[in-house]
């Protein structure tokens, strides 16, 4: 019989993701619909394709088996010893095993096994048409996609397993196998249904943006048939199905706004723009670029400030000169074609000079007092209930640093007591105005301001980079150039932090477990191997 393939399209259709969700569920959408697939024996012909956006995770295949493979199998009954009774005749239990086959006990076979020689049947069954069987296809795809954190809408595939958790609420089902539409639906609870909710039916229908259209009402519905109809229809409904796509156009979007503002892209000589780069992505269906300035007063606050007030909290990417200094301008990704550029970048500067105002007061008011003078604020920090203070874990990493760098590190006593006093600074500026907003620079902005108040690079340093690595990687920051003279006192200091935590949670019984490291035992364990 001559197996024919057809395309297959899945489009699970939802309120939006978060970004950070989207590569891995894109990654196991594929995953898990073709271990389904395997394990019914429908054969795929042409490699897993599958795509998403916030609003969509989407898989083709674009040759498939319209038939199951038909299945042979050998089934087992009891051992020829136990066949036949001393009168030569079938036993009870041979003619259950030739009955619970259809089949009469002379058609029955013997086969050996590691066992022993047994009776068997060698079955073979037909495989029904791939139409029929996708259907359940969908609903363990639907079951077997895990998410950080599932909730529950009021869903259910009518099945004793209880509602359907999801990721977000599904809206839609796009489910073509050949150009039609396979059957499947997904039931509301009775309590939740009603005229606004309903059940959710699969059909040839899919969504463009959600605020664009090219002419009437935006978010309407786009009957397709074939993945390259569906493709080409979202794009003219301003979706760009492909992250790749989406990716070049931001880069290129990025490239051209910075120039705009006399200036090029802070991108791939800043770690945490890299990271929003391969972030935003996923979180547009249509990008484009603006361009927004603000005051050049606020250059004036430290880089680290700057930067991570853009990149961390606003979303938006710096713009630098030639040589690398910050300029007072921003490049902001949006999901939308945008009508009047000006408008979106003087709301953004808005919200963003607000945030730089703040850390402003914060850069100004901090530097009035010197980190020495904060070691008593740190007695009203807590570290753990079982180990005290963060006063008390500045005295322990102050003593463990000078050791470390004397006896372990081999370095002079001026260095040792360069690695004590950056030990005994590290965590002061826990107590400062700028990390209780911008959490994220703890330990970097102590070395900020302790080059502020002229502290040596030895110490300064090491207060700076203590936290780091994170990473078991030889590259992981920071590197020995980075460091420079630091590199010995930036050892001893990071060293003695991160045993101590390890040491002092483990025997207060705070241990990681697969699910839970509340304390990050395991990041500081990866940096003392690295």
């Amino acid at each position: 019989m001559t197996v024919m393939d057809r395309e297959l399209l899945l489009e699970i259709g939802v309120e939006e993701l978060p970004a950070s969700w989207l590569p891995g569920l894109t990654r196991q959408l594929g995953d898990v619909l073709g271990a389904k697939l395997a394990g019914i024996r429908v054969i795929p012909h042409a490699p897993m394709e599958t795509y998403s956006t916030p609003r969509r995770l989407t898989a083709r295949i674009a040759k498939l088996a319209d038939r199951q493979e038909d299945l042979d199998e050998t089934l087992t009954g009891p051992p020829v010893s136990a066949a036949r009774g001393a009168d030569g005749q079938p036993t009870p239990a041979a003619l259950g095993f030739a009955k619970k086959q259809g089949v009469r006990f002379d058609e029955l076979e013997e086969v050996d096994t590691p066992k022993g020689r047994y009776l068997a049947h060698r079955r073979k069954t037909r495989g029904r048409a791939t139409a029929d069987v996708l259907a359940e296809v969908l609903a363990s795809v639907l079951r077997d996609l895990t998410f950080p954190k599932p909730m529950n809408w009021d869903a259910t595939l009518g099945e004793a397993r209880g509602a359907l958790q999801f990721g977000r609420p599904i809206r839609w089902l796009l489910y073509l196998y050949g150009g039609r539409v396979v059957p499947f639906s997904i039931q509301r609870s009775a309590l939740a249904a009603g005229p606004r909710v309903q059940e959710i039916a699969t059909g040839a229908l899919t969504y463009g943006h959600r605020f664009l259209a090219t002419s009437g009402r935006p978010g309407r519905s786009i009957k397709v048939r074939t993945f390259d109809d569906y493709q080409s229809r979202l794009a003219e409904h301003f979706v760009v199905l492909s992250r790749i796509e989406r990716r070049d156009r931001i880069v290129r979007g990025l490239e051209r706004a910075a120039k705009s503002l006399g200036g090029r892209a802070m991108v791939q000589s800043h770690p945490r723009a890299q990271q929003l780069l391969d972030e935003v992505p996923d979180l547009v269906e249509y990008p484009a670029v603006v361009a927004g300035i603000f005051s050049a007063e606020f250059l004036s606050l430290p880089e680290e400030v700057l930067t991570t007030t853009l990149i961390h909290h606003q979303h938006c990417f710096p713009v630098c000169n030639d040589e690398g200094g910050l300029k007072p301008g921003f490049l902001q990704v949006v999901n939308t074609e945008p009508q009047d550029e000006r408008t979106i970048s003087r709301n953004a500067a808005r919200v963003i000079t607000a945030r730089l105002r703040d850390a402003s007061f914060f850069w100004e008011s901090d530097r009035q007092m010197r980190l020495d003078d904060r070691l008593d604020r740190l007695d009203t920090v807590l570290f753990h209930k079982s180990l005290g203070s963060y006063r008390a874990k500045a005295e322990r990493i102050e003593t463990l640093a000078r050791t470390l760098a004397a006896d372990v590190l081999g370095q002079s006593r001026d260095a040792a007591e360069a690695a004590a006093r950056a030990a005994k600074l590290a965590k002061t500026d826990l107590t400062t105005d700028m990390v209780r907003e911008f959490t994220e620079l703890q330990g970097t902005m102590g070395g900020v301001y302790a080059r502020e108040q002229g502290e040596p690079e030895q110490v300064w340093k090491a207060i700076y980079y203590h936290y780091l690595p994170v990473a078991v990687e030889a590259a992981a920051e920071p590197s020995r150039d980075t460091l420079g003279e630091g590199a010995a006192t930036w050892a001893a200091v990071s060293l003695a932090d991160k045993l101590d935590t390890l040491t002092g949670l483990i025997g207060a019984g705070e241990k990681p477990t697969g699910s839970r490291d509340p304390f990050g035992l395991r990041r500081a364990a990866h940096g003392v191997i690295r």
